[in-house]
């Protein structure tokens, strides 16, 4: 008993726990309502009409007048709401109000009507018989979006309806009052599957919807940090800076680049890298308000929009907040994880007037920090465009150049540091432009680095390094720089074989550089490309090292020869103290790994005295000479040998 009065109380109320369905009810009545009360109020108006001249004055005028009122006043306030943004809570209040009206309604109105059966002859007493039938038929079909007010309507209607004709003993009422109550019965069961489907319908629309939202939702989100991904953090600078412009306000964008994190994902694997990229996140998250937005735009970077009003000085503080947060160690393993990141911040409208020119300004800020000094912070500056405008131009320079004719080669000597003779040189690039005029290579090397054209250089070059140390003494060595893609490309590798095999320059005296940043973009590959340079006797030598993220795995897997030591150690090393440390298990290392050593940027005869001291065996700077062209090798070697015999 009690479960079914639960079943019918259920039946007979508004479905409040169902948000959509309730918007569909409300949107759906205010369209049908008022159809219903114009209906109700014609026909009333109609049946007084025929009433008029045999019923009294109060159930002809005043009683319609007072339904007429009510239905006008509640047909206008559903018209009004169609151009009124409702509330859930709202909506949900005016389909209870119906609800609960409904029954008085159709009360209110069946006893009007019967009142009115007792007056006049037969032809009125069937136009109130019709009118009851067309009424509950109509208010049926207009209610049939709230199937409670449907059901009370048609309970009261053709309750009163049936036991009203069918004692009043006269046949033709008899039937009528079966014909409606079948009528009603069929509607009824019709209007309760229309009111299941209509159900069943509002709600696959709302998980529809919700799915749509859902994949919305992942689509604008990095499923490991749980961050905003590259799609959305474009969409949201879009709409950041035409609120920004329309506003005339200030707007930075931010990028992040760690410095260290590929190691951390060959060392420990990349299970490790992505709980640590998520660990990044959560810290950059917690440094940030309201006013910065942040996201991963993929790999290990991250993006900042920072809509808070801030001045340079301020942009620069809030940078070094976040680089110095990232230079904390992150706890993942038995031993604390070191990384640090880079930061490259522009701004709009001063610096950037769009949001690709704001992302590519703070891209190359970012990679000024990358490559000057990382793990800092680098605001974009007016120099800084007029570089990167330089930058432009010897980009579509360098990709209209004449390779053979423009570029070539000078060599810098390798020079014993015990003896004081020239072991080697090293072949280094030179490029003449006829629009640029003489470019020097620490513009050109990184602009062709970043365009992707640096291949196309080695081997121009390579061969005329080649053909000049043909013409050398037995047994001078030539050392190369070889870029990234070399070391990473098959077919690049199998180019470089082929024209070492082809050239008169013995393999066995030359020595190919390559830098352990570039060798641990594709380990694996770089390790091929060694073998075969080394099937060939080149020696294969590690440059700028201790600048990247050398360890003693890496100098293992590349099969190296020598170690080249970076200029910044060598920098006043009788001064520093730390230097001539780093320097000194630097050469120690060497030693106990059987590898040679080169020392870079030798340029005062403190600094030569130093390394002496420290036993180092070859060395190259500007203490010993410049970079010289090729025709000048001869005479050079000449004037050494002259040194050494008058020497003797």
């Amino acid at each position: 008993m009690k479960k079914t009065l639960l079943a019918i109380r259920a039946l007979m109320s508004v479905p409040k726990d169902n948000p959509g369905l309730v918007k569909a009810q409300y949107i759906a009545l205010a369209r049908q309502l008022p159809m219903m009360y114009f209906i109700l109020l014609v026909n009333t108006l109609m049946l007084a009409g025929t009433h008029y001249a045999v019923a009294p004055r109060w159930l002809v005028v005043y009683c319609p007048l007072l339904m007429t009122l009510f239905g006008v006043v509640r047909a206008v306030e559903w018209i009004r709401t169609r151009k009124l943004e409702r509330s859930p809570e709202h909506m949900l209040t005016a389909l209870k109000r119906t609800n609960i009206l409904a029954p008085f309604v159709a009360v209110a109105f069946t006893a009007w009507s019967l009142a009115l059966f007792p007056y006049g002859d037969g032809y009125t007493q069937a136009h109130v018989a019709f009118y009851m039938a067309i009424t509950v038929i109509g208010c049926i079909f207009c209610m049939m979006h709230l199937l409670p007010a449907a059901l009370a309507i048609t309970a009261v209607v053709n309750t009163a309806f049936v036991v009203f004709f069918a004692s009043t003993n006269i046949i033709t009422f008899v039937a009528t009052a079966i014909d409606v109550l079948l009528v009603s019965i069929a509607m009824l069961i019709i209007l309760k599957a229309q009111y299941a489907d209509f159900t069943r319908l509002v709600n696959m629309q709302a998980h529809t919807a919700k799915l749509s939202e859902e994949n919305l939702h992942l689509a604008n989100q990095d499923s490991l940090t749980g961050l905003a991904n590259r799609r959305q953090f474009f969409s949201r600078l879009d709409t950041q800076l035409s609120h920004a412009s329309e506003q005339q306000t200030r707007l930075a964008v931010g990028l992040i680049d760690l410095d260290g994190f590929k190691p951390v994902n060959d060392l420990y694997g990349h299970s490790v890298g992505d709980r640590l990229l998520y660990q990044v996140g959560q810290r950059l998250a917690g440094l940030l308000d309201d006013g910065v937005h942040l996201a991963r735009l993929g790999g290990d970077e991250f993006a900042l929009i920072i809509t808070r009003v801030m001045s340079d000085d301020q942009l620069q503080a809030f940078g070094e907040k976040i680089c110095a947060s990232l230079r904390e160690p992150f706890l993942l393993v038995d031993i604390p994880i070191q990384i640090s990141g880079s930061l490259g911040i522009a701004t709009f409208p001063d610096q950037a007037s769009s949001a690709m020119q704001v992302y590519e300004y703070a891209d190359y800020a970012l990679y000024q920090s990358k490559r000057h000094r990382p793990g800092t912070v680098c605001l974009f500056s007016a120099d800084h465009r007029q570089q990167l405008n330089r930058e432009g131009l010897t980009e579509q320079a360098l990709r209209r150049a004449d390779l053979d004719r423009e570029f070539y080669v000078v060599f810098q000597p390798i020079v014993d540091i015990q003896t004081g003779q020239t072991v080697a040189f090293e072949a280094l690039a030179r490029w003449q432009s006829p629009e640029l005029g003489s470019v020097p290579p620490c513009e050109f090397i990184p602009i062709a680095e970043r365009a992707g054209l640096v291949n196309r250089l080695t081997l121009p070059l390579l061969r005329k390094a080649l053909a000049a140390a043909a013409n050398w003494p037995a047994g001078m060595r030539l050392s190369f720089n070889l870029s990234a893609h070399d070391c990473g490309s098959e077919d690049a590798a199998q180019q470089i074989v082929e024209l070492i095999r082809g050239s008169r320059f013995p393999a066995a005296c030359l020595d190919l550089e390559i830098t352990e940043t570039a060798a641990i973009q594709d380990l694996p590959q770089t390790q091929r490309t060694i073998s075969r340079l080394r099937e060939l006797d080149c020696g294969i030598s590690l440059d700028d090292f201790g600048t990247g993220y050398s360890s003693l795995s890496h100098i293992h897997a590349l099969s190296l020869t020598k170690l080249k030591v970076d200029r910044t150690f060598v920098t006043d090393i009788h001064l520093d103290p730390a230097s001539f440390k780093i320097v000194k298990s630097l050469v120690a290392l060497s030693q106990d790994m059987q590898l040679e050593c080169i020392v870079e940027g030798v340029e005062t005869t403190d600094e030569l005295d130093a390394l002496k001291t420290l036993g180092c065996a070859w060395a190259q700077g500007y203490l010993f000479a410049k970079p010289m062209p090729a025709c000048e090798i001869g005479a050079w070697l000449e004037g050494e040998k002259l040194a050494k015999a008058q020497a003797v």
